[in-house]
């Protein structure tokens, strides 16, 4: 018997579980759906800057703004900006509005927010098709589906939903990341540890770069930023930490020695990032009973710094938009992608924009101009 579900959130992430919240806030029962085995099952990255216009409006609707002053990582809004022999250019420190916590805390929040087993652990939708009526059907890898009345893409990039609205796939932006970590470096590597912001911190030179940030734990991440081809990732073999260590230093031949020290200490497992964006401007058409939210529908590079804020703005206000439209789905999608499609455009231009002043020839001087004009 094929189980049925009014509203069906696909993709456990901060977008799909904010959704989950406001309805339910609201006297709304929804479904979500996630891939991973249960909460715990991997690393959910490193810090994000909470935005005041979206973020953090975002959790004011979900009743959840208090709880979030709990998890917030002081000091975590500084930032510094070197160039690739070390120099430093900027370093600010303050408050600025945009208070940073750990993505896996900001996760638990949500969470905890719902009844236990709102989110369906270990489910890997493989396909939907629609069943007319804005009813559609979900297929699942295991063989099994079920019905829903409303069905919600929050799945990501290579969302299995949004065929059903739009053609765009993502595309290669032309760069690759490979994280490192550099565990207790407070106490192991205190040069290191000094070296970085207590927040976000880029060296930047020749088309590639160090982002790298401290961990509340005192561990270091440092995302190894590439311009590359494509296929580049796929030569290198991430079962061997010790080689793919020596091509990234390589590559950073030439660079100050502190900063090349962020890869020469790196140990653990080695992640392999390509950088993929959808088209600036993706929209769609409205479809019966179907929509899409967070990179699902407007998937960008990070160097705009809103993809979680967005995905959490997006949940809110589909959320309240089905809350102010009781009984007519088609009017509430309708209202809420009239509002994100804008939105996503803005945001995924200046995404795009920042990432080619941040790997052009001349970096990080574009970097420093656009935040000297913003003084």
């Amino acid at each position: 018997m094929t189980t049925h579900h009014p509203i069906a959130i696909i993709g456990g992430g901060l977008g799909g579980l904010t959704l989950a919240r406001v309805l339910r806030v609201n006297g709304i029962e929804a479904a979500v759906f996630d891939l991973d085995a249960d909460r715990n099952a991997r690393h959910q990255g490193g810090i994000l800057d909470i935005h005041d216009d979206s973020g953090q409006a975002a959790l004011t609707a979900a009743g959840l703004i208090e709880p979030f002053q709990a998890i917030i990582h002081p000091g975590a809004e500084a930032m510094r900006v070197y160039d690739r022999h070390g120099v430093l250019h900027r370093d600010e420190e303050g408050e600025f509005g945009r208070p940073e916590v750990h993505r896996g805390d900001l996760r638990d929040l949500l969470l905890d927010s719902l009844p236990e087993g709102t989110v369906r652990w270990g489910v890997k939708v493989v396909g939907a098709r629609p069943l007319g009526g804005g009813r559609h059907e979900a297929a699942l890898a295991d063989g099994t589906t079920f019905t829903t009345d409303l069905l919600v893409g929050a799945d990501g990039a290579w969302s299995r939903v949004r065929p059903l609205l739009s053609a765009a796939v993502p595309a290669y932006t032309g760069l690759s990341f490979v994280e490192v970590r550099l565990e207790a470096a407070r106490t192991r590597y205190p040069d290191s540890f000094a070296l970085l912001s207590p927040g976000l911190t880029f060296a930047l030179g020749d088309g590639r770069g160090l982002l790298s940030h401290r961990d509340p734990d005192g561990s270091l991440d440092v995302y190894v930023a590439l311009r590359a081809p494509a296929d580049w990732l796929s030569h290198l073999d991430f079962t061997d930490p010790e080689t793919v260590r020596k091509t990234l230093l390589a590559w950073f031949d030439g660079w100050d020695g502190r900063l090349r020290a962020l890869i020469e200490r790196a140990e653990g497992e080695l992640v392999p990032r390509q950088i993929h964006a959808l088209p600036v401007g993706h929209r769609w058409d409205r479809v019966p009973g179907v929509t899409l939210l967070g990179d699902a529908a407007h998937l960008m590079s990070p160097f705009a710094g809103e993809g979680a804020n967005l995905a959490m703005l997006d949940g809110a206000e589909l959320g309240q938009a089905l809350v102010a439209h009781p009984g007519d789905t088609e009017a509430a999608l309708a209202a809420y992608e009239e509002r994100l499609f804008p939105r996503s455009e803005e945001s995924a231009a200046q995404s795009a924009a920042s990432l080619e002043i941040c790997f052009a020839p001349d970096a990080p001087q574009g970097l420093l101009d656009m935040f000297a004009a913003m003084d």
